[in-house]
């Protein structure tokens, strides 16, 4: 969908935008390229998914399933998903899930995942790790905690293998993530780490996680 805004009577002081919405409420594995990980179509607690599950010997933030042609800079990104660790996966897995974006072709991207274990887990640190913002390669959770502890995670209520509502926008050199439908974001990054450049997107998990993703929706402006 396309819409052109244009007011003859303001040229001079507006630009003009465009605004185009993808939805893959119908998704298929076919519309994926997988990297370090096996994607197939399932049903999940009753709702018709892509899964997504990260091979076992993938490094973090190398696993992960790009949409192909869709490119994305500002606009927002909205799916449900739900994440839980994987069968035989290690005592750290969280089953960390989210939507990568603005990837380049170098492997840089910037992504924004949750970790569903931590929502209601009876340890207060881990809960404040229940959502993160990190950039590939060069800022990755251990060094937004060394740099800048509680900055670029925070708390919100997860719990593993069910479906969550997932909402980021994005624009410039900010970005804000929305859980569960809520009008306030969770999550509030004001200085991205990459430079705001057009790229792809992905669906995104973490190590040792089998991911669900259905109804996404993508808006670019």
């Amino acid at each position: 969908m396309k819409t052109l805004f244009r007011s003859p009577t303001l040229a001079s002081r507006v630009c003009l935008w465009m605004l185009m919405a993808t939805a893959l409420t119908a998704q298929s594995t076919d519309r994926l390229t997988a990297k370090n990980v096996k994607i197939a179509q399932a049903t999940f607690k009753g709702r018709s998914a892509v899964q997504v599950i990260a091979a076992p010997d993938a490094a973090n933030a190398m696993s992960y399933a790009v949409i192909k042609d869709e490119t994305f800079r500002n606009g927002t990104i909205e799916v449900d998903l739900a994440g839980q660790p994987a069968a035989g996966a290690g005592e750290g897995a969280r089953g960390f899930i989210g939507i990568a974006f603005r990837l380049q072709a170098d492997g840089r991207y910037e992504y924004i995942y949750l970790r569903p274990t931590n929502g209601r887990a009876d340890d207060q640190v881990r809960r404040n790790h229940s959502t993160q913002y990190s950039a590939h390669p060069d800022f990755d959770f251990a060094r937004s905690r060394q740099e800048a502890p509680e900055k670029y995670e925070s708390y919100v209520d997860l719990q593993p293998g069910v479906w969550t509502r997932y909402k980021i926008e994005v624009e410039g050199r900010k970005a804000r993530l929305y859980v569960h439908g809520a009008d306030q974001p969770c999550l509030v990054i004001n200085d991205l780490k990459l430079e705001p450049r057009e790229g792809g997107v992905a669906l995104w998990v973490g190590p040792g996680t089998e991911g669900y993703f259905s109804n996404l929706k993508i808006t670019t402006k």
